[in-house]
């Protein structure tokens, strides 16, 4: 099953509303921003960290960056650093390399979200793909993610 077949499933089987939209392919958060016609500050990016040795997925607003000083105190952390894509890719195989949704949950990645994106009532996320996304409230998102809302970014 394909990424986004599997968080539609799994979002409906939780009784979420949700829109899908389609877009042309593109790479960056900002260029999916725009191309869905939503600030940047309300579409979720995911930066994978590799935190002391282990994945971790942080969710911030297209708008910003994640502020690695800042998620080492959030995670009482030693080391924090990008993954390279050869770490995190096999995480998640039903997904196109840096499409990943912010459900870190389905894969057993731990998700911490900047307190930015928090206080969206909508939020655009990725599907899977560069190109599909979903939107979907905030409040949802957290329920069924259950993230550590945090100061991450800058």
């Amino acid at each position: 099953m394909r990424a986004r077949e599997r968080l539609e499933k799994y979002l409906s089987v939780n009784g979420v509303q949700y829109a899908e939209e389609s877009h042309r392919r593109a790479y960056t958060a900002q260029h999916v921003a725009a191309l869905e016609h939503v600030p940047g500050q309300q579409f979720a990016k995911v930066v994978m960290l590799i935190v002391d040795g282990r994945p971790v997925m942080a969710v911030v607003p297209a708008t910003r960056a994640v502020h690695f000083d800042r998620v080492a105190m959030v995670l009482g952390a030693h080391e924090v650093r990008l993954a390279c894509e050869s770490e995190f890719a096999p995480l998640f195989p039903d997904c196109e390399v840096g499409a990943m949704p912010p459900f870190g949950n389905l894969y057993c990645v731990p998700v911490y979200v900047d307190e930015s994106l928090a206080r969206n009532e909508e939020i655009v996320i990725q599907a899977g793909t560069h190109r599909d996304s979903i939107r979907l409230r905030y409040f949802d998102f957290s329920r069924l993610a259950q993230p550590v809302v945090a100061l991450l970014s800058s």
